[in-house]
């Protein structure tokens, strides 16, 4: 079996020599990026198939090096970082970040988010999902409606590709939680609801057809005709 390639962006010789020795024991083979220069230039060459992201880089802040990831990669980024703030949070994730970690941090928890996105992988299963006239290409991470560009932060990415695996049958809250989020997600939040409602409008608005419906009380589906 083929070892999951890691590429780890951190200039902390601690905390990545603890990270590459967890990636390795848990069978990963991992390289090491101390810049966001050095991380472009071994993205592209090693093509991995997951990125583990600092945002306080000696040359470049974290954000800025996810989104130039994001204009041409697939590889799922994980950002590993001191910064609390929400905002931070919010900012990376819509940057192209799937997943956040504070410092300090747990092994078991890395490992666990790591394992996720490579087997959710947008390497495996269809490059591009369809329905009637919308696309998702996973592996260049760009939706389209018909012939116009639907720009995606990367929740809004993770959802649409969930609606489009099940589409045209239902998709349940609980199910939308567990793609998109994870077992910290705070159930009492209506964050979903947020995410939904946001993607609806991206997809659906000004347009006759709409695709995006609500199964009241229970979650969502994604086809032309509601029911």
């Amino acid at each position: 079996m083929t070892k999951s390639r890691i590429l780890v962006v951190e200039d902390e010789a601690d905390i990545r020599r603890i990270v590459k020795m967890a990636l390795e024991k848990a069978g990963m083979s991992v390289f090491e990026a101390l810049t966001a220069e050095q991380a472009r230039i071994d993205a592209a060459s090693r093509k991995p198939d997951l990125i583990i992201v600092d945002l306080g880089l000696p040359d470049d802040d974290g954000k800025a090096l996810i989104r130039a990831l994001r204009s041409w990669s697939a590889a799922p980024v994980v950002v590993l970082s001191a910064r609390e703030q929400e905002a931070e949070k919010v900012e990376a994730l819509d940057a192209g970040a799937d997943d956040y970690l504070t410092k300090p941090f747990v092994l078991a928890e890395l490992l666990a988010r790591v394992r996720a996105l490579v087997r959710r992988g947008l390497h495996s299963g269809n490059a591009k999902l369809h329905y009637a006239d919308l696309e998702l290409d996973r592996h260049r991470r760009r939706a389209t409606r018909g012939k116009m560009a639907v720009p995606l932060t990367s929740k809004e990415f993770a959802l649409l590709e969930l609606f489009l695996l099940h589409a045209p049958d239902l998709v349940t809250r609980s199910e939308i939680v567990e793609h998109v989020w994870d077992r910290h997600f705070d159930s009492e939040t209506n964050l979903v609801e947020v995410y939904v409602n946001r993607l609806r409008q991206k997809i659906d608005q000004n347009r006759p057809v709409k695709l995006i419906h609500t199964v009241r009380g229970i979650g969502y589906r994604l086809g032309a005709v509601e029911s």
